[in-house]
């Protein structure tokens, strides 16, 4: 058995970063921009009034004044002329500034009569205007790599670029492994079971921004596995779950080796997910889950999202773990790095009773998994310990 921390930098070495493609702006949202952008233009490209209000020189605004108003300026409709002394321009929020004022004075100090406004004995001191620019100038960046979130989109957008360069999707197919496994909604015999970890790890995977293909499930039998390798071969990377433990039934690792498998691990020194595996088919990166959920859905946490941010540009480390207290002792810790399956309460980190790697009940209400390192001492409540968020 390897450490956690070796088995991934030995992924790591598998894997390299896809290329770069061109996506529609519209379609960018959670794409992973490869380069930097650069802005277009100014934002904004004019002086535009930040309120509802009046334009007028800014040198004559005292309590009483009185202004002549010549024009109306409106969000992509300036007032092409000058505003000389003793001028207005009623102009609303966004409009350019016109030439000759230096500030806006919102309508509510203003008593406007026909064309003359007076203005009000208790004067708002701001400008109200947004300088040109104030937002961003032609050449500042939206830096890269990084995962683009709605706002990042939204100041692309404003940048002007119409589409970016993001990494491609990295493809992975997934390779279900064993006789006892049908597709939900299906009639499971009666030594039978739904496949669960399929879709789980899918959904995890995608979530990470993978394009996932699943394979038909293969059989207990060697011909059934080769079968699914040589489907799995123009993948970025194949996932296969199930198998990849040492019973008479566990066939994962012998096809592979029988098919050219360059192993890089085998066995992880972490609970769950020990029979974990690792390698390269044909020159295509291949990772071995355990079949037990629980196993199966920690590793996709601790291994596979790594290696797919890795493949998307977004560097190769770990996941960035949390600090936060226990609401409950915990016992001492063995040998092997363990993820205990936790619950986030007003009170801290509460891990549930039950550990069993097959338990996806208690997965599924677990909000965190509190890392409890190798040979840790028992922890007391209110400790804090080192845990990764799941939401």
């Amino acid at each position: 058995m390897i450490p956690v921390d070796e088995a991934l930098d030995r992924l790591f070495a598998l894997v390299a970063p896809t290329e770069t493609e061109m996506v529609p702006l519209a379609q960018s949202s959670g794409r992973v921009l490869v380069r930097e952008v650069q802005a277009r233009r100014d934002q904004p490209p004019f002086a535009a009034s930040a309120m509802d209000g009046y334009a007028v020189p800014g040198g004559e605004v005292r309590p009483g004044a009185r202004f002549a108003v010549i024009g109306e300026a409106a969000a992509g409709r300036r007032f092409d002329g000058t505003v000389g002394p003793g001028q207005a321009v009623r102009i609303f929020t966004g409009a350019p500034v016109p030439e000759g004022a230096d500030r806006v004075v919102i309508q509510e100090d203003v008593t406007a009569e026909g064309t003359t406004i007076t203005l009000g004995g208790n004067l708002d001191e701001g400008s109200n205007i947004r300088p040109a620019g104030g937002d961003f100038r032609i050449g500042d960046r939206i830096s890269a790599p990084r995962r683009l979130r709605p706002q990042d989109v939204a100041l692309a957008a404003a940048m002007n670029h119409p589409v970016l360069p993001v990494a491609r999707r990295p493809v992975v197919a997934l390779i279900s492994n064993g006789d006892e496994l049908v597709m939900p909604g299906e009639t499971p015999g009666p030594d039978q079971i739904v496949a669960s970890n399929t879709f789980g790890i899918k959904a995890l995977l995608e979530a990470e921004g993978a394009t996932v293909r699943i394979l038909p499930a293969a059989r207990d039998t060697a011909a059934s596995l080769r079968l699914a390798f040589s489907l799995a071969a123009s993948a970025d990377l194949m996932v296969t779950i199930g198998g990849a433990s040492v019973g008479d039934h566990d066939l994962v690792g012998r096809v592979a080796g029988e098919l050219g498998m360059e192993r890089a691990f085998y066995k992880v020194a972490m609970r769950p997910g020990k029979p974990l595996m690792a390698g390269r088919i044909s020159g295509v990166p291949m990772i071995g889950l355990p079949g037990n959920p629980v196993s199966a859905m920690v590793c996709g946490h601790v291994f596979l999202r790594p290696v797919i941010r890795a493949m998307l540009g977004l560097g190769a480390g770990p996941l960035a773990p949390s600090q936060m207290r226990l609401a409950t002792d915990v016992a001492a810790n063995g040998p092997r790095l363990h993820y205990m399956r936790a619950e986030v309460t007003d009170q801290g980190l509460r891990p549930f009773a039950s550990q069993d790697s097959a338990l996806l009940s208690v997965l599924a209400r677990a909000d965190a998994f509190v890392i409890r390192p190798v040979d840790a001492p028992a922890a007391s409540e209110g400790d804090t310990v080192p845990c990764l968020l799941l939401s």
